[in-house]
């Protein structure tokens, strides 16, 4: 499959070599011809040839199309040997050798030239047809190896998901129905555990084809997949009970006991990822007036999990890596889409009790996503520690799982098609491009292999299956946007994008009637394509995805038959067909404007203060964060005297957040302070606390 890399190249040699002779003013004629998809069919053998000239030659058309055509046919006749030298010396047809090739080449061309001596009043139109078919076909031989490689891969994707989940799955012996093993590895590295997020992740994907009709036979499998997840919330493991952390567990064992080893804990994107999925399944069976089954099963599971999301979304924890303990851009995002997703679905069955909670941690949480743009840079920071560049495949996952083609190119959601999520993935994948060899000398506008970050040495830094395929899935979604909406939008952030394709494009929106909108989308699909093509030229024969493949040889690496990479092949594939994920309430939101204010989860203190008080003085407290008037004593919060000489008050401060404070008298307009230290304390995580304390 080594040929695969080299035809896209061809394609752009032609296309672009050709528009620099066009000029400005006829590159429309040129676009236009390449619209017409129809063309190359119609020059695939001497029958359809002779058809199509027929049909021209006959044709009314007017003089200005017809000089249009001549010019355009001109540049094509000079191109020809540009293509055809990068034919004889790039591509490698399984089939034919070089020489059989070169003579196939010639022998189509000279039949060509037959039928100009039987049609002589077309021989132009026939000289500029058969060229541009010559183009054309390199084109369709490109977008051919991906059609392959997706008809090929499907099933077998499908197969090696389906392998790894539950008693039945072949590769999953000793797991308990419904978990998904993240890999039948066990040395070299053992990922025989079952992760809460690679799970989740799968099932999105296997629940997703369940409600879309394509596979009506994963109900069982899906409904025993909730009932695991039931059963590992509650299983009290290193992160704590169902009540104090635990639902932040990343990783159990495939028996649906605790892992009690060392890990990077906890990791909170799995619960908010574990509702997404469980939401998109709860929707379909309210769609066929299944709410009980809802209510009893679904909503239990999904109720704790965004329970604990609104609750602990703004502490640190470890990104899906399993490395960085600080805020990530992935479990942000993710965490997002899951409250609105809630919020819904609550509503819909009538719970409502949690939606205030979760409307506004939402918010937050939006609010919050910004602070991760670096403006100056033009990338996603995907983690805020860790000390690397930021550059990271986690923010391309987070814009392919929280696509919503109802949101458009909405950049406030880093929606596929957004100018932030273009620009990041532009300077993601170039950070790939000079640091592993199977990428040394790919142009600079083409596809490539892509990691997890630049600067990762877990098995020496390596090209993934998932991460290569995310960046292909990101640019198919954008396509399904800008072909809905029948325009594209360029601005200053995204400009360095498009200019990869085409370098005279400016800030600007581009109707699909624009030769413009025409080339960048063709280009676009090619470059998606490119990212596919080189998953499938280090993919084995036999099908089967790693987690990795060597940046050097491309020989597969690391864990053997990955869950999350035969289910990202599927997604990636669903994807390039123009499948539509469903809506989940991104279209319409807007960023609050000002400064963003992100409390983040609160935690109930009652403050009493033992304190005697002659008539007319009140007991006040202030302290260092907002919730007590920052030190204030004008704003201080008055305590109530129901229980003198206890004065009392309650306060909702942020949770797990340390804070001084203290308490002062004001009588008559005179304000006393206590004595010094400032009071110091630390609140929990969750639930409420109380302090008890006398004046001094």
């Amino acid at each position: 499959m080594a040929y695969l890399s080299s035809l896209p190249s061809v394609n752009v040699s032609c296309t672009r070599v050709i528009e620099f002779w066009l000029g400005p003013s006829n590159r429309g004629a040129w676009h236009a011809c390449l619209s017409e998809a129809s063309l190359s069919s119609y020059f695939l053998n001497l029958d359809a040839r002779s058809n199509a000239i027929d049909t021209l030659s006959n044709a009314s058309r007017p003089r200005e199309h017809t000089s249009q055509l001549i010019i355009v046919g001109c540049a094509i006749i000079g191109t020809a040997v540009c293509c055809y030298a990068g034919l004889f010396l790039k591509m490698r047809i399984p089939s034919l050798s070089v020489n059989e090739y070169k003579d196939t080449l010639w022998s189509r061309s000279g039949q060509a030239t037959e039928l100009l001596v039987a049609f002589p009043r077309v021989r132009m139109r026939v000289v500029l047809l058969s060229a541009l078919a010559l183009c054309a076909g390199v084109f369709a031989q490109s977008s051919t190896v991906v059609d392959q490689y997706v008809a090929s891969e499907s099933p077998i994707a499908k197969a090696g998901v389906l392998a790894n989940i539950g008693s039945s799955g072949s590769r999953s012996s000793g797991a308990k129905s419904g978990v998904v093993i993240a890999s039948p590895s066990t040395s070299n590295p053992n990922y025989l555990y079952t992760w809460i997020r690679d799970s989740a992740l799968v099932f999105k994907c296997l629940i997703d084809q369940y409600t879309r009709g394509e596979d009506t036979s994963l109900r069982t499998l899906i409904d025993q997949y909730l009932g695991a997840q039931a059963t590992l919330q509650q299983v009290s493991n290193p992160s704590g009970t169902v009540s104090t952390g635990g639902i932040g567990e990343p990783k159990f064992n495939i028996d649906e006991t605790a892992f009690t080893g060392g890990w990077g804990r906890p990791q909170r994107d799995g619960p908010a990822l574990r509702s997404i999925a469980l939401i998109t399944y709860a929707n379909w069976l309210i769609g066929q007036s299944n709410s009980t089954y809802v209510v009893q099963k679904v909503w239990p599971v999904v109720q704790l999990d965004l329970n604990y999301v609104a609750n602990h979304w703004n502490l640190t924890g470890f990104d899906l890596w399993e490395e960085v303990d600080s805020a990530s851009f992935f479990t942000s995002a993710v965490q997002h889409r899951a409250l609105r997703q809630g919020v819904a679905l609550a509503q819909s069955i009538g719970q409502t009790g949690p939606v205030s909670l979760w409307s506004s941690q939402a918010d937050n949480i939006l609010c919050f996503l910004q602070s991760y743009w670096n403006p100056a840079s033009g990338y996603v920071t995907s983690n805020t520690g860790g000390g690397r560049s930021g550059k990271d495949v986690n923010s391309v996952l987070a814009s392919i799982h929280t696509f919503d083609p109802a949101a458009g190119c909405n950049s406030g959601t880093f929606q596929p098609c957004s100018d932030k999520a273009l620009s990041n993935l532009k300077l993601y994948v170039d950070s790939f491009r000079s640091i592993y060899s199977i990428n040394s000398g790919i142009a600079a506008n083409k596809g490539v292999a892509t990691g997890r970050y630049p600067e990762d040495v877990y098995y020496n830094g390596n090209p993934w299956y998932l991460a290569t395929a995310a960046v292909a899935e990101q640019l198919y979604d954008a396509l399904i946007v800008w072909k809905a909406q029948g325009s594209l939008t360029v601005t200053s952030t995204s400009l360095a994008f498009f200019r990869q394709f085409l370098s005279s494009v400016t800030a600007g929106t581009y109707s699909s009637s624009t030769g413009t909108y025409t080339t960048i989308i063709n280009a676009v699909q090619g470059f998606a394509d490119d990212f596919l093509a080189m998953n499938a030229k280090y993919t084995p024969g036999d099908g089967s995805l790693a987690e990795q493949y060597d940046k050097s040889t491309g020989a597969p690496t690391s864990a053997v038959h990955l869950t999350w990479s035969y289910a990202s092949a599927l997604t990636a594939f669903a994807a390039r067909k123009g499948t539509k994920p469903a809506s989940w309430g991104a279209q319409g939101l807007q960023v609050p404007s000002g400064n963003c204010q992100n409390p983040g989860p609160l935690v109930s203190a009652t403050f009493n203060e033992y304190a005697t008080t002659v008539w007319g003085e009140n007991i006040y407290l202030t302290g260092s964060l907002d919730q007590l008037a920052n030190w204030s004593p004008d704003n201080a919060i008055p305590l109530s005297s129901a229980a003198y000489p206890t004065w009392s008050v309650t306060v909702n401060v942020p949770a797990n957040t340390a804070f001084e404070f203290k308490f002062i008298r004001k009588n008559n307009g005179a304000v006393t302070w206590e004595s010094d230290p400032n009071r110091q304390a630390t609140s929990p995580a969750s639930g409420s606390f109380t302090i008890n304390s006398s004046w001094r």
